[in-house]
């Protein structure tokens, strides 16, 4: 039986989950494939640590050069994260003719466009499963399983730790910080959750689909980011008023001649199945001219769910080998040559619909002024929901509008701001309806 060699350089949290799979599932990966995926060499700094995994003799290493340098070494796996070695020993190892595997969204969303046209020169495989949604197979989908559809859109949950938070909000009332301080003791959370609940983690991932989805080159720079951190229980308590949930949303929209491509809370209806997807799971609603609309949903990260899908692609990189036809699919779904420059729209010139709270002076006039202010600006209020006096200070109007123009949203908000009779910033949730 044909042995294929692969090196993991980083011996984390994913790579102990890689190594565990491709050790303790060895027999049954061979018995699926009809090779041998032999781990060669584990890479990492920390070569002391108990991982709970037993390593032949000299397979773990803190020479990552060695692994990749390694003429027999035939994939390797880059697990370590961030941009700088990690990238480096990409290149290096795609130099070598080697195949890579990893897992790093930032690297891909930073660097992607660079590290796929050494690959393609090089004609060696890059595959990044585990980069978006963990265990689900969604760049799996996007390159193979809808290869025949043209995608409309795209909307997904794709960070646990932000939908953890916004689900004990809602569910429990616990406040932003208390949420995210269970979410941290829960291991979902990060100690500096920064990346998470700010929506960048989200938009590596987005930046990501939107070239598999579109034919466009990966482009990080220009969408749109808003995190939770704003998120109050009271929000929650009026989004589900009004028939809502509030979820960290990805939203990728072929506009034609552009991509609308954004990241921020968004009020979704009840009758989403977004709207279900609780704790640290993700998911993906994909809508296409085909399939019409499918979902899919699974673990977003954790150990074994994305050590799942880096075997994956490790054993779809070893079947290419073993048939010599590496580069059978494209990296980035269309073939280099389709790949167009396609721009992003600018946050101001989307529409949607608007919840919109204003803590407010409890005294006549004060709705009326608001809602001239929000009809100077072609913004239709479709619901109103106004609290009486609960003790002394403002008290809260909460509106819905029916579809508007983010600019004049902006310049409406602003010129509200400075009314004597409102205080603190109005609050603004966009929503996705699901008849859009």
């Amino acid at each position: 039986m044909k042995q294929i060699h692969v090196g993991i350089l980083g011996f984390g949290t994913v790579g102990a989950g890689v190594a565990k799979i491709l050790l303790e599932n060895r027999e049954i990966l061979s018995s699926r494939t009809g090779f041998d995926l032999n781990l060669k060499y584990v890479a990492d700094i920390d070569t002391e640590t108990d991982r709970g995994i037993r390593l032949a003799e000299g397979v773990l290493t803190d020479n990552a050069q060695q692994v990749v340098r390694d003429p027999d070494t035939d994939i390797i796996v880059e697990l370590i994260g961030g941009e700088g070695a990690a990238k480096n020993f990409i290149l290096d190892a795609i130099a070598q003719g080697k195949h890579v595997v990893t897992a790093n969204k930032a690297l891909i969303a930073a660097h992607g466009n660079e590290i796929v046209a050494a690959a393609g020169e090089k004609g060696v495989d890059f595959a990044y499963e585990a980069s978006v949604g963990g265990c689900m197979p969604i760049i799996k989908s996007l390159r193979e399983s809808l290869v025949g559809n043209r995608i409309f859109a795209m909307k997904g949950i794709l960070n646990g730790t932000c939908n953890y938070i916004l689900s004990k909000i809602t569910e429990e009332g616990s406040t932003f910080a208390d949420a995210l301080k269970e979410a941290q003791a829960e291991g979902f959370a990060e100690a500096e959750p920064s990346l998470d609940v700010e929506g960048f983690d989200t938009a590596h991932k987005l930046a990501i689909l939107n070239a598999l989805a579109y034919g466009m080159k990966i482009n990080l720079k220009d969408i749109y980011v808003e995190g939770i951190t704003k998120i109050t229980p009271d929000d929650i308590a009026f989004a589900r008023e009004f028939g809502y949930k509030v979820k960290l949303l990805a939203i990728g929209k072929d506009k034609g001649d552009a991509v609308e491509a954004r990241i921020h809370p968004t009020m979704i209806p009840l009758s989403n199945p977004l709207s279900n997807i609780s704790g640290s799971l993700n998911a993906l609603t994909i809508s296409a001219d085909a399939v019409g609309d499918m979902m899919l949903c699974g673990h977003g990260a954790g150990k074994m769910p994305t050590g799942s899908a880096v075997v994956s692609d490790i054993t779809d990189i070893a079947r290419n080998i073993i048939f010599g036809k590496s580069g059978r699919l494209p990296h980035l779904s269309y073939q280099p040559e389709s790949i167009r420059e396609i721009p992003i729209m600018p946050v101001d010139e989307i529409e949607t619909n608007y919840y919109f709270r204003f803590a407010a002076a409890d005294r006549p006039g004060v709705l009326s002024k608001i809602s001239g202010i929000l009809g100077k600006y072609n913004i239709s209020i479709s619901s109103v929901h106004q609290k009486g006096r609960q003790s002394e200070g403002p008290v809260p109007i909460v509106m819905l509008t029916h579809k508007a123009k983010e600019a004049g949203v902006k310049e409406a908000l602003k010129e509200i701001r400075g009314l004597d009779v409102v205080r603190d910033d109005p609050m603004l949730i966009r929503i996705e309806d699901t008849e859009e």
